[in-house]
């Protein structure tokens, strides 16, 4: 069987990875390197990725394709630690004190949301694909909780969608970051970088035989009875892993819009570390970015030799205009940075960085394939109501098999 795969990210590769040693696999990939929004910046001798990324203890998918590859013992364990950014202040938020001790939620508040956190593993999240975020919060909670706690975080995450956002989204949001000590989250991160992932797979792919075409974007699909024309080639059939609105315009099948919205993402080395000593600060106070991730307050600084921070922000339709130099002026005044403490600094931006999960959004999913052409990504049932790299790579596993067992007949 000759298969097209389109799109070079953690789902296109795990199915490639899956299929060469089986069929004739081809992956196209638009930029000019693999990985998607697991790419890596090579900096300064040591490699940092361009989106922030770790993973979490139920992400099984994932830790048995680093076992296949060699690299389960490069995962290691650490602590993380998360805060809030309101007037002007760093609210720490790990330790019993420092919850205690936050200012904006009563006891009674604080005592609620403890209780929802404990909870949130064994809810039914699809049951609340009709209900907004708000509405379930405000009535689970009441007003001052989300107005004070949740409403920030889904307006750096959301912007304007905030209030169609389903509480299936926060709820599994929840469940997924519910992994806490007393100290901090528990959180995963493959030690030397998440690059390695990328190069294993590509390593593997190669090694039986399947081709990654980099720089490559596929511009016209189309269908030919049993099978299917790419750019004047033919293939038995097409994994396609982009949105599924940008399947249909290279001519694939009309599908439901999944709604999407874009991500620009600053990461700047610095001398030192600006956010006491927090890993995931929330921003509350107005700022041009959600959310500052302080890598280096995760994994140690001295594997860099310096302070590494990403700045996170999302939005709709267009990328707002001058959105790195606004970025970068808050940052620098608002910790008092100086120009000479700052050693470089990377803007990544993509338009279609994932799912907005909104209000009725599992009916949107579409089915792994139509007419002969398979669509598996971020918008998949595996990546439904959380998008994660084991969703990633649960959905490249889901669409093999499905593939697999198709050749199987043939």
């Amino acid at each position: 069987m000759k298969i097209c795969i389109i799109g070079g990210g953690l789902t296109g590769l795990v199915a490639a990875h899956l299929l060469s040693s089986k069929c004739d696999v081809n992956l196209f990939e638009k930029k000019i390197q693999a990985g998607g929004c697991l790419s890596s910046y090579h900096i300064n001798n040591y490699w940092i990725e361009e989106y922030y990324h770790h993973c979490f203890s139920s992400d099984n998918f994932l830790f048995s394709l680093l076992a296949t590859l060699n690299l389960k013992d490069q995962l290691e364990w650490i602590n993380a630690t998360s805060g809030y950014y309101v007037e002007n202040t760093i609210y720490p938020l790990n330790t019993p004190t420092q919850i205690l001790r936050y200012p904006y939620l009563s006891l009674f508040d604080k005592m609620k949301l403890a209780m929802l956190t404990i909870r949130s593993k064994n809810i039914n999240v699809n049951e609340l694909d009709h209900v907004s975020a708000e509405q379930f919060i405000t009535e689970s909670l009441g007003k001052t909780v989300y107005t004070s706690f949740f409403e920030p975080l889904l307006n750096s995450k959301f912007g304007e969608n905030r209030k169609t956002i389903s509480a299936a989204w926060l709820l599994s949001r929840i469940a997924i970051r519910s992994n806490r000590g007393i100290s901090g989250e528990h959180l995963g991160y493959l030690k030397g970088g998440f690059h390695q992932l990328i190069e294993a797979l590509e390593g593997s792919i190669q090694t039986k035989g399947g081709k990654i075409q980099l720089k490559s974007p596929v511009s016209k699909i189309r269908h030919l009875n049993e099978a299917w024309d790419v750019d004047g080639t033919t293939y038995d059939t097409i994994i396609s892993t982009i949105p599924p609105q940008e399947l249909e315009r290279i001519g694939g099948p009309k599908c439901t819009n999944i709604p999407y919205q874009g991500a620009a993402c600053m990461t700047i080395g610095l001398d030192r570390e600006v956010t006491q000593g927090i890993y995931w600060l929330n921003m509350k106070d107005p700022a041009p970015y959600g959310a500052i991730i302080s890598h280096t307050n995760f994994i140690p600084p001295e594997r860099y030799g310096e302070h590494i921070v990403y700045l996170a922000s999302y939005y709709s339709g267009k990328l707002p205009q001058n959105i790195d130099r606004q970025m970068f002026a808050d940052f620098c005044h608002r910790f008092s940075v100086k120009k000479e403490e700052i050693h470089w600094t990377r803007m990544a931006v993509d338009p279609w960085a994932g799912p907005i999960y909104t209000l009725g959004y599992r009916s949107l999913i579409p089915t792994y394939e139509q007419n002969g052409l398979f669509m598996s990504g971020m918008f998949s049932f595996p990546n439904y109501p959380e998008r994660s790299m084991d969703g990633a790579v649960r959905a490249g596993v889901e669409v093999a098999e499905r593939i697999t067992k198709v050749n199987d007949r043939e």
